[in-house]
């Protein structure tokens, strides 16, 4: 803060595996509860009044209305949820008592890669089903795994809405641009407003790697709702967000260039 003398943050850091949460809800609420409330400290510290929060649809919880809007109950079904929740509410408390004024962005799934080919997703352990995926097309392990094929969706799969990373990237600029207009903090959902099945993932990177993709049936995860998909019209309307790359066959297009760059196919 000395150093750069920033006018606003932008808040990415946390830990965000749903089932270590589960498993280790201590690190979680440590990290991602008690680690914002230093920053925020650090800012007004510092007279630092505008942040914009990575914040998850997992606040949600299971929903009752799709596409969910952001005014939908905030249930959070795991600790990685109520982390990002209780961040969520300990800015709007800031904003009443000190005038730090936040906007908060409910990611969907984020997916894809950097179209230059600069970044892209490689997590260990890895848990996200497109890089998993490809993982398989690639023969880099033997099967995916899908949890659940008796969901009342079309083909028995849960459904998921996949954002671009750079739709994703777009909106922080967007939403940043807007806190230095003295807009009131709020909330967004950042989604595609479109789900896709796990097997229509599947069955697209195998189109594109031109790979067959094997996968089993395995038992469905606890508390995984059967379809997750979001409203991002308030968004568009007020901050001038839109999505360019919603195409799923285009999000994993990037994702597979990186992939084969990275590990040299």
């Amino acid at each position: 803060m000395t150093k750069y003398q920033p006018e606003a943050v932008v808040h990415f850091a946390a830990f965000a595996y749903v089932g270590e949460s589960a498993e280790k809800p201590l690190k979680y609420y440590r990290n991602n509860v008690v680690s914002s409330l230093t920053l925020l400290e650090i800012m007004r510290e510092f007279g630092v009044n505008k942040i914009v929060f990575s914040s998850t649809c997992a606040t949600y919880g299971i929903p009752t209305v799709i596409p969910i809007p952001e005014d939908h109950p905030q249930q959070p079904i795991n600790p990685y949820g109520f982390s990002k929740l209780m961040v969520e509410r300990i800015l709007r408390d800031c904003d009443k008592a000190y005038g730090i004024r936040s906007i908060s962005l409910r990611y969907f799934n984020a997916a894809g890669a950097d179209p230059n080919g600069e970044l892209g997703e490689d997590h260990e352990p890895e848990t996200h089903l497109i890089p998993l995926v490809l993982d398989a097309a690639a023969g880099k392990r033997p099967h995916i795994t899908i949890f659940g094929d008796d969901y009342d969706t079309p083909d028995g799969t849960c459904i998921r809405d996949y954002i671009h990373v750079t739709d994703l990237a777009v909106a922080h600029v967007l939403a940043l641009k807007n806190l230095g207009k003295n807009c009131s903090t709020t909330s967004y959902n950042l989604g595609n407003g479109k789900g896709f099945s796990v097997k229509e993932v599947i069955d697209a990177a195998s189109q594109i790697t031109r790979q067959s993709i094997p996968f089993k049936i395995g038992n469905r995860r606890h508390g995984d709702p059967l379809r997750l998909v979001g409203d991002s019209s308030n968004a568009m309307r007020e901050i001038g967000w839109q999505p360019q790359h919603a195409d799923l066959s285009a999000i994993i297009q990037t994702a597979w260039e990186w992939h084969k760059q990275q590990r040299q196919l």
